[in-house]
Parts: structure tokens; C-alpha cells; sequence
């Protein structure tokens, strides 16, 4: 099934949709363009709301490019919140790269099962409980506040917490537009 909203084209775009267009492409590669020429996941609505999506975009780029999170734990707790939205292009697009990033096959799969995985690294454990929790009730407990804040310090649970609610915001966007995996991939939960 295609997204509810039509694919647009560069040459479909005014001014400031291609401004967010070539940013977009600019910090993340033309890997962002699919074969019918349109962005892919959430980026084609970023172009169809270019006022937003000029901002959703930069956000973003400086999450996943610009902050000091450990790249490994980073796409942990992408992972973490595209599971726990059932999202299913956030998973394809980031299942990948947490596997590159260095975490196991077991821990993925019970994080797409939604269990508790047996993680050897407490760094790892921390992140997921912080971002389970999150999507869980928008809150952490004492608990989880502080191993967060002992693993990342103050600034990285903040630019942590704000990974987890920017990704949750995308999951929103791609479950409610429908906007599945490119051709070819099976869902995870569909």
C-alpha cells in the first residue's frame, strides 16, 4: 500500500521545499531518494510541510549526527521507540544500523518482540530501560533517571530524552501516513 500522501518530486517543490529537500539530502545522502524519485519514510511529508519540515529535518540531522551519544547506543534507543510504535520503515531503516553498530542479533529480536532482552552491556540495558520507559508513560523513575544520567550526563539525557520523543514524533508520522518499507521488505509486524 502507498503512503496516504502522494510521493513529491523535486521538481515538484517551491522554494522552500527544496531548501528542506536538499538539506535533507545534504546531511543524510541520496540513499534518502527512492527509485520513484521522492524521498523516502518520514522525508517526503517533511517536503509536504515544509515549514515543519525544515525544522523536523535539522533536529534530526544534529540527533544522529551531532550530538556526543554513542552511535551504538543511539540506534539502540531509535530501535527501542520504533518497536514500541510498531513503526515499520523506523525499524527497517535503523534495524541495520544498530546491527552495524555492534548489538546483537538476540537483543534486536526481543526488542521487535517486545521483552526485556538479556543485555551483557549495563550501557546498553540503561538506554533501553530510558527509552521503554519513555514511550511506556513519558516519565523515568528515579532509578532510571540516575543510570541514565551516570552513563550519558546531564546534557547527553537531555539530548537522550529528545532522541526518543523526536523519534517517537516520526513514528507517529510514518504509522499514520502508512508509510511502509521500500518494495520488497517484509513488515516486522504486519
Amino acid at each position: 500500500m502507498p503512503s496516504r500522501l502522494p510521493p513529491l518530486r523535486y521538481d515538484d517543490l517551491g522554494p522552500q521545499g527544496r531548501r528542506v529537500w536538499d538539506e535533507i539530502v545534504a546531511s543524510r545522502g541520496d540513499g534518502v531518494v527512492g527509485a520513484d524519485g521522492a524521498l523516502a519514510g518520514p522525508f517526503n511529508a517533511f517536503v509536504h510541510a515544509p515549514g515543519v519540515g525544515g525544522w523536523l529535518s535539522g533536529l534530526g540531522a544534529e540527533l544522529r549526527f551531532g550530538t556526543a551519544i554513542d552511535p551504538r547506543l543511539r540506534e539502540l534507543a531509535i530501535l527501542t521507540v520504533s518497536a514500541a510504535w510498531k513503526a515499520e520503515f523506523e525499524w527497517f531503516a535503523h534495524a541495520g544500523l544498530t546491527r552495524a553498530h555492534g548489538v546483537g542479533e538476540a537483543v534486536i529480536e526481543a526488542i521487535a518482540r517486545g521483552e526485556d532482552p538479556a543485555f551483557e552491556s549495563p550501557g546498553e540495558r540503561t538506554v533501553y530501560r530510558l527509552a521503554r520507559e519513555l514511550t511506556r508513560g513519558a516519565r523515568l523513575d528515579e532509578e532510571t533517571f540516575e543510570a541514565g544520567r551516570r552513563l550519558l550526563g546531564d546534557a547527553g539525557m537531555v539530548e537522550m530524552i529528545t532522541l526518543c520523543g523526536y523519534y517517537t514524533l516520526v513514528s507517529y508520522l510514518l504509522n499514520a501516513l502508512e508509510v511502509e518499507p521500500p518494495d520488497g521488505s517484509a513488515p516486522r509486524w504486519g
